[in-house]
């Protein structure tokens, strides 16, 4: 068996986290967080969604991490981002980091909206 070391070239990957942060790219954000393949940003939870919609034609999928368990996304959250063309994945926050990094090394359109754990 040979490994392969994951690259991701300019993407955020997200290093770990913890009860109440992630650590993305080495910084460490408190809260909620919206990471992108260029940023990662605090961001306000499933009723801020301006800064998800502004992804409309950057991204295909949103993985939408719900915290500790496993829940649905707000209905209203789930209708516009579909309405923008963004499929949305909602699992909870530890699977969404791990899903997303991989999806990232891969050079995937997507992102990560998570509630701490």
């Amino acid at each position: 068996m040979q490994f392969h070391e994951v690259t991701y070239d300019s993407a955020q990957p997200v290093d770990s986290y913890g009860p109440g942060f992630f650590r993305v790219a080495g910084e460490v954000i408190h809260g909620a967080v919206l990471v992108t393949e260029d940023a990662a940003i605090s961001w306000e939870g499933p009723e801020d969604m301006a800064p998800l919609l502004a992804l409309a034609g950057k991204i295909d999928v949103l993985f939408y991490g719900t915290g500790a368990d496993p829940a649905h996304p707000p209905a209203a959250l789930r209708e516009a981002m579909e309405e923008a063309g963004i499929g949305v994945e909602a699992m909870a926050s530890a699977p969404a980091c791990r899903t997303y990094n991989v999806l990232i090394a891969e050079g995937r359109r997507i992102a990560l909206a998570a509630l701490p754990v």
